[in-house]
């Protein structure tokens, strides 16, 4: 599998990276095992994780990703993955992080508290790329920033990043590094799909001019661009399905990703898909990694055949006559998700 760089870093990864934010809840440990197990044979040798994980965000469930992936990780050596795992920040008020009693912050003591806790539950000493998993812009980067350079300095880490954060916030961030001598983000985990354009408007531009690698999530949009939501019976145990009759946060998450306008661009991508001999989930885990900003996309399953499907993308390059059709789409249903 090809690899590319993590920012300005030492650290190069596979193109794909094997994400695992629903292990422990509607994917068991031993198929877990599997998918991972494949995806290491496959040549993915870039795994993400959080403490937060597994997604939704549940005190019953809260820790077992890390758990899980821990225990497989000492099936493997150790030097032969890259492993990513995050900090909770601030929820915000969008929902109650289930750490620390809601209590997350990006200040010293919840960073020291988090790796120390994240550590023990995926049996390691050290962890490749430790990322902040909310930003807090009413908070002073110095102090986020210097704790993981110690943090680097110690060894617990050998690089940071951050997720979900904005074109203002990256860019203070790397200034602050920058002028204070501290430990730099080399990559952003945002969200980044044929449906969710938006980073292309400007973080794309950051990334370019700083050497900052993006991490795209959700490449087929949760699930939206496989197209089975757009079945006359789409299936009831299926992500957004559940969503739409959880709580208030799973509601607005599911009616962003899942509306009149993404399920109409959804059914022209699968028509140029179709045309071009593959599918729909295919289609766009390719054009996610056919970025000069993307260093690896997170790609995620609950089961082996869901990933064998995405599988197929690795080393597929989108033709030219291909992509300008997905951008005829978009430029006609302007951002779906809103």
């Amino acid at each position: 599998m090809k690899k590319r760089r993590l920012g300005k870093s030492a650290i190069v990864v596979s193109e794909i990276c094997m994400g695992t934010m629903t292990f422990g809840s509607s994917c068991e440990e031993k198929e877990a095992f599997r998918i991972m197990d494949r995806a290491y044979d496959a040549g993915i040798d870039f795994y993400d994780t959080a403490e937060l994980y597994p997604v939704p965000p549940d005190i019953k469930y809260v820790f077992r990703t890390e758990e899980i992936v821990g225990k497989w990780l000492k099936t493997k050596p150790r030097d032969s993955i890259i492993l990513a795992s995050k900090v909770a920040g601030p929820g915000h008020g969008w929902f109650r992080p289930p750490v620390r009693n809601g209590k997350t912050a990006i200040d010293r003591r919840s960073i020291q508290t988090a790796i120390e806790g994240s550590l023990k539950r995926l049996q390691t000493d050290y962890i490749d790329l430790y990322q902040v998993h909310w930003p807090d812009h009413e908070f002073g980067y110095s102090e986020t920033l210097s704790t993981l350079t110690d943090l680097a300095d110690e060894g617990k880490i050998r690089l940071s990043g951050c997720s979900n954060e904005t074109s203002w916030g990256l860019t203070n961030r790397l200034w602050t590094s920058d002028k204070e001598g501290l430990l730099r983000y080399e990559t952003i985990q945002n969200n980044f799909s044929i449906l969710n354009r938006r980073f292309e408007d400007e973080l794309a531009q950051v990334c370019r001019m700083e050497g900052v690698s993006l991490l795209p999530y959700s490449p087929i949009a949760g699930g939206v661009l496989s197209g089975k939501y757009n079945s006359n019976n789409p299936p009831t145990d299926a992500r957004f399905s559940q969503y739409a009759s959880s709580g208030d946060r799973q509601k607005k998450m599911a009616n962003r990703f899942l509306n009149e306008q993404t399920l109409a661009a959804t059914a022209e991508l699968m028509k140029i898909a179709d045309a071009a001999g593959i599918s729909s989930t295919v289609m766009s885990v390719a054009w996610s990694k056919q970025h000069d900003f993307v260093a690896s996309t997170i790609i995620g399953a609950n089961t082996v055949a869901q990933l064998e499907e995405s599988l197929k993308a690795d080393g597929l390059i989108l033709s030219e006559d291909i992509l300008n059709k997905i951008n005829e789409v978009s430029q006609k249903i302007k951002y779906p998700m809103g």
